[in-house]
């Protein structure tokens, strides 16, 4: 099971939009001295939306070039299409990805039984170890635990990222799913939560500017670790909150070029984050101790 910080990467630019490859492997070069736990490849901070297919694909192929397998890469890979969802997935597979990470199809608002069979066919088509991603504040789509339960029992379906923020469903997952699934959550700022109450991890926003400490954190949360895991988590709580100040992946770009590991480069229709939230981004930064 892949657990711990796993680091939903941004995807590097010039400020022409042009995905930048040296930075790229800056970034994956940084999170494996930092302690990053796995790599999120073309996830949807990493602008999933905006790249097309052979460039999503480029990129994955690239990260898990990089990585050479010193650290796990889980590819995004989901789509509001179910057969542009399975070449997505079939494709991270041939690059050499570990898992693929697969977000709910989003603008259609399919069904509970729409998604159940969504995943199934995904499943059955490519032959990876899958993870289910449930963000309706993105998506306008919420899988329940029930479907999730369903989905489960489906051989390579190995996990969750729940990105609700709602704490009462890593008990109830956990319940429908048993021990062996994965429960990861998406939402920074109760992830210390969430893995007391027994999560696998967290696919983390913040881990793109503070990895060592939201490795140390979560790996305390795992442990069951609750003054150590609160204390480090203290130091993380304005970067959890203003890392999201404007739609997310604007602010964390900002501060990870801020850091010095990437040009300003950010794809329409996203816009670079807006000088009056600079402060407020710098002081989160500060207070996670990374500048």
């Amino acid at each position: 099971m892949i657990q711990g910080s796993i680091v939903a990467l941004v995807t590097p630019m010039d400020n022409h939009g042009v995905v930048d490859k040296e930075s790229l492997k800056k970034l994956v070069e940084f999170h494996i001295e930092q302690g990053t736990d796995s790599i999120v490849a073309m996830g949807t901070t990493g602008e999933s939306a905006t790249l097309d297919e052979n460039e999503h694909c480029d990129v994955v192929k690239t990260i898990v070039d990089y990585v050479a397998g010193r650290i796990p890469v889980i590819a995004g890979t989901g789509a509001n299409s179910t057969t542009e969802a399975i070449e997505l997935t079939r494709r991270a597979k041939d690059a050499g990805a570990d898992a693929c990470l697969l977000v709910t199809p989003y603008y259609n608002k399919p069904t509970q039984e729409g998604l159940f069979l969504h995943y199934q066919a995904i499943a059955n088509a490519v032959d990876i170890p899958q993870i289910l991603y449930n963000v309706p504040g993105r998506t306008a789509c919420d899988m329940l635990p029930e479907t999730i339960g369903r989905l489960s029992a489906i051989k390579n379906i190995v996990g969750v990222k729940e990105a609700t923020g709602e704490l009462d469903r890593v008990k109830q997952i956990r319940d429908l799913c048993g021990e062996d699934f994965a429960i990861y959550t998406g939402d920074d700022a109760t992830s210390c939560d969430f893995c007391l109450l027994g999560g696998n991890g967290t696919i983390t926003v913040s881990g793109n500017v503070a990895p060592k400490l939201v490795h140390q954190m979560i790996t305390a949360a795992i442990n069951g670790d609750r003054s150590l895991a609160e204390s480090i988590d203290t130091k993380l709580a304005a970067l959890h909150k203003d890392l999201f100040i404007q739609s997310n992946p604007i602010p964390v770009k900002w501060a990870v070029a801020e850091m010095g590991l990437m040009d300003k480069g950010i794809r329409l229709p996203l816009t670079w984050l807006t000088d009056d939230c600079y402060d407020a981004v710098r002081n989160a930064m500060r207070l996670a101790e990374v500048i």
